[in-house]
């Protein structure tokens, strides 16, 4: 693998790509990829890559990553069919 970015790096370099955008793709290939493994879910996406929900929110929006196209597109399924742990404590 790092012969890999060796490789790209040498590419990206004598493409004359800036180092601030390489930084930039790569931000956004990586976690484009984690959301994709995730399924958009940002939180599991935050935790995976060691990082806080709100910082990853706020780098999704600078890098303008639509998280939508990650989601199956389904909505969340009513409470009523959500299996036991969404259920709300009884007190006893």
């Amino acid at each position: 693998m790092k012969d890999q970015l060796l490789t790209l790096v040498q590419n990206m370099y004598r493409s004359n790509i800036l180092y601030s955008e390489a930084v930039r793709e790569f931000k956004r290939c990586f976690i484009a990829t984690v959301l994709e493994e995730n399924k958009g879910n940002q939180c599991r996406a935050a935790r995976q890559l060691g990082m806080h929900r709100n910082t990853l929110s706020r780098t999704i929006d600078e890098l303008k990553i639509d998280v939508r196209e990650f989601r199956d597109g389904g909505r969340r399924p009513p409470r009523s069919a959500r299996p036991g742990i969404y259920d709300k404590k009884v007190a006893r």
